[in-house]
Formats: structure tokens, sequence, C-alpha cells
């Protein structure tokens, strides 16, 4: 009896039925564009931040230079200009450790053994910066004899980063490129994580030691470097084994060599800059952080909660309207679409005295009455909530489809000397956080499972709410309503 009634009535009552689960659709609809879309934002982010810091980094462990330490570091380079073969091409390397002063490799492993600590690797952040030319024989004599800037046959000069170094009979060409030490034992964390192989192959386990190295896409091709070549830094010969694209923005350097090998380049045996970390729970970061810092004196933690405040630019400002302004409209939806449909039921029930009133007095108790009223606002509810669904999922379907471009601007977080070339420190190596980069992002709007449940648990909500109304009017009706009703 209960189904047969419920059906003829809803079918009775169909279009006062569509306007309350219009209701509720408009809103459930709006919370899942509104979900959908936070959580792109969320994923466009987490995008952004994994090109800085690597895939499976929770935070990064370092110590930020000191001043005194970052002057020492200044290049400088003497040449030999005399006797009668000063016309020849000369070069010379200097490998300097970028960023941040040096740790033990020993605090890896006390790191490591931090409780949450999943697991961790280090890594050794350095800048080559290589200077070749000749002097000019003749023009250096006329300089000597001008009395010039010379000590002894050798001219004093600085080189600056990139650009070329001329006068004083000398003309000289200054490169400069980032290199990174990362532990080939444990591939699946660590800077080179934040891009693929796309040609040849990644360093094997066992070569920790070997004189091999991993190009960035980017480097390889300023540099015409293909598979099989070889580059040479500080006199030592690398033999080009794969070519890393970035998966988003920037790479993390422009050529990897195993830790061991740049550590010996660098005169810093046994030493890193930055500790990559893996947390055993992601929700303990923050924990997991505090620990380190109370144990581990001296040294930086940086979270991607940390990085993730430094991200600005429109991805920053479309988050912040999703999360803040999309939220609190999705609610005020909600609940004006829930009250629209209790006093939509309400009035319903109202318009309907002369009817409960001749059931009442056919026997009918408040308790079947009520149930019944209920049984029709849940079903209104949850053709509500597929509507509201469907009308998200549609939503959801635009936004991705679209794909609207956003722009991620990467400010500094402090305390990293980077130099060119794109190299990482930190969470993003040498030179990541020294100026801002702009990245720039596809958003999507995927919609979860979890995301289809809350709709349908608000579509329930939205029926009971109505329910509610609409049957505590029932249950103020008397027999004697449909009577006067009746007159």
């Amino acid at each position: 009896m209960f189904f047969t009634y419920l059906r003829r009535e809803l079918r009775r009552r169909r279009k006062a039925a569509l306007v309350v689960a219009s209701g509720l659709a408009l809103g459930i609809a709006l919370v899942i564009v509104v979900n959908s879309v936070s959580s792109g934002m969320g994923k466009a982010q987490d995008k952004v931040l994994q090109s800085l810091y690597g895939l499976g980094t929770d935070m990064t462990v370092t110590k930020a230079a000191s001043a005194s330490a970052a002057s020492s570091q200044r290049p400088r380079f003497n040449f030999d200009a005399r006797g009668d073969d000063s016309d020849a091409e000369q070069s010379s390397d200097r490998v300097m450790v970028q960023g941040f002063q040096t740790l033990a490799a020993t605090t890896v492993g006390k790191v490591g053994a931090q409780h949450g600590v999943s697991d961790a690797v280090g890594g050794l952040s350095l800048q080559v910066v290589k200077v070749s030319g000749q002097f000019k024989q003749g023009q250096f004599q006329q300089d000597q004899n001008a009395g010039g800037n010379q000590q002894g046959g050798r001219p004093n000069a600085q080189a600056s980063p990139q650009g070329r170094v001329e006068g004083g009979g000398a003309n000289f060409g200054v490169n400069s490129y980032s290199v990174y030490g990362t532990d080939v034992t444990k591939p699946a964390l660590g800077p080179l994580t934040s891009s693929k192989i796309t040609s040849g192959r990644t360093f094997a386990s066992s070569e920790t030691n070997a004189k091999v190295v991993v190009a960035d896409k980017s480097y390889a091709k300023e540099q015409k470097l293909v598979l099989g070549d070889t580059v040479t830094i500080k006199s030592v010969k690398f033999k080009v084994i794969g070519i890393a694209t970035p998966d988003s923005g920037d790479a993390a350097a422009n050529l990897y060599i195993p830790l061991k090998r740049a550590q010996t380049l660098g005169d810093s045996k046994n030493n890193v800059t930055t500790i990559y970390v893996k947390a055993s729970d992601s929700q303990q970061i923050d924990v997991v952080k505090s620990t380190i810092q109370k144990n581990i004196s001296g040294t930086a933690v940086t979270t991607s909660a940390d990085l993730a405040k430094t991200v600005s630019g429109s991805l920053s400002t479309a988050s912040g309207l999703a999360k803040n302004v999309g939220k609190w409209l999705s609610i005020a939806v909600l609940v004006a679409a829930f009250l629209v449909a209790g006093l939509l039921t309400s009035s319903a029930v109202s318009r309907r005295v002369r009817e409960f009133g001749t059931l009442k007095a056919l026997g009918w108790k408040s308790g079947r009455v009520t149930r019944q009223v209920v049984g029709e606002a849940m079903v209104n509810g949850l053709v509500g909530g597929a509507l509201g669904i469907a009308l998200g999922l549609g939503g959801a379907y635009v936004v991705t489809a679209i794909s609207p471009t956003l722009q991620a601007d990467i400010g500094s977080t402090g305390g990293n000397a980077g130099g060119p070339g794109g190299g990482g420190g930190g969470f993003g190596g040498p030179g990541r956080q020294t100026a801002s980069k702009a990245l720039e992002v596809a958003l999507t709007a995927p919609v979860s499972l979890s995301t289809i449940v809350i709709a349908v648990a608000l579509a329930v909500t939205g029926g009971l709410v109505a329910g509610a109304f609409g049957g505590w009017r029932a249950s103020r009706l008397r027999p004697a309503d449909a009577l006067r009703r009746v007159e």
C-alpha cells in the first residue's frame, strides 16, 4: 500500500516534486564542481612542487650557507700567459659546492633513523664554472710593457659566471652549469625523480663511482649532447648514458652524476648538501619535521607545505577562491536548497489537508501519514541527488575539457645562492629558490568516489530535511481538519 500510494502521489504531483528535486540538484552539483576543481588545484600544485623536489619527497634537510662561506667560493682563475705557446687554447674548471653548507654524510643515516622517517637519501649540489680561451701574445706584451694589471706574467682576472673575459691581451669564454651528485643506490628518492629518462637509461645501483652522466634534455640540446658522448668536468671524462626530461618546470640540474664522483670533484668527501626525506605517514609530516629539528641541531627542514606557501600567481588565486569562496558558496546554496525543499514540502502538505484528514478519518494513524510524507520527500531528495550528480559530472567534464591554463610563480624561500642553468638546492636543488620562476599548468577537475558519496549523502540529508518539515506538518492534522476544509 505504501509504495502504491507513493507512486500515485509522485506521478500526480510531478511539477511540485521536480521543483524540490531541482533545488537540491543545484546545490549538490555546485558541491561536486567545487570539490572537483579544488582537487584539480591540489593536483596542479602537487605537479608544480614535484618539479621542485622530486617524486616521493616529503621534506628536505639542509644547512644554510654563511656569508663567509659564500664569499670564499668566489671563483678565481690564474692562467699562464708567459712563453711562446701562450697563444694556445687554455681552460680551467672551478667546481664549487652550491647553495648550502655541507653536512656530514653520516647525517643521512641519523635523519633516516628518526621516528616517522621511511627513507632518507643524500645529494650534493655543485656548480661548475669553466673558463677557456687564449692570450693574444702581441697584445699581452704591449700591456706588460705598459705596466698592465699582471703579477709575474699571470693576469689576476676574475670571471663572471657567464659570458666572456676580454682585455689585457686575453679572450676567454665563461660557461657555468650545475651538476648534482645523486645516490644511485636509491633511485626512487632525490632530485632526478622530478624527471623521466626519455632516452638511454638511468644509473645502475652498482655505478656508485662510475664516470657516467645523465643530462637534462634542454642542456643536452644546448650543448648538442647525445648518448655516448663524453662530458669533461675538471679533467674527468664522463660518458652520457641517459637524457632526462623534467615532468614540469625546470630540471633540478643540468647534469647528474653518481654521488661519490660528485664528492670527489667538489673536494667534499663524505659530505652532502641536501638530504631528501620520505615520511612513513604523510599525515605526520609536521611531527617528523619537529623531531628532526630537535634531534639534529644546525639543520633546516623544509616541507612541501613550506614550499607551497611560496607558490603564487593565478594558481594560488584560483585555489584560494575554490577553497574559500567556493566552499562557503556551496554551503549557502545547500542551506537554501534544504530550506526551500522543506518549505515547499510543508506547503504541499498544507494543501493536502483534506486528503490527509480523510485518511485519518478512515483509520490511518499519524505515524503512517508522516511516513508517507517522509517517503515522498526522500524520493524527491534521491531524484535531486541523481540530477545533481549528473549536472556536477557535466560541469567537471567541461572544466577538464577546457583545461584552463594557470600560472604558478615560485618565489624565493631564502638561504640559497644558486647559479644559472636551473640547478637545484633544498627542495628545488641549486638555484631553485633564488629567483621567481613561472610555470604553467593545465587545470583539471577530477571527480573522486568520495565526492560522489558526499553527493549521495547530501541527497539523503535533503530528503530527510524536507521530510521533517512535511512530516511535522502532517502529524498535526486531525480528522476534523478535513471537515473544516470541506465546509
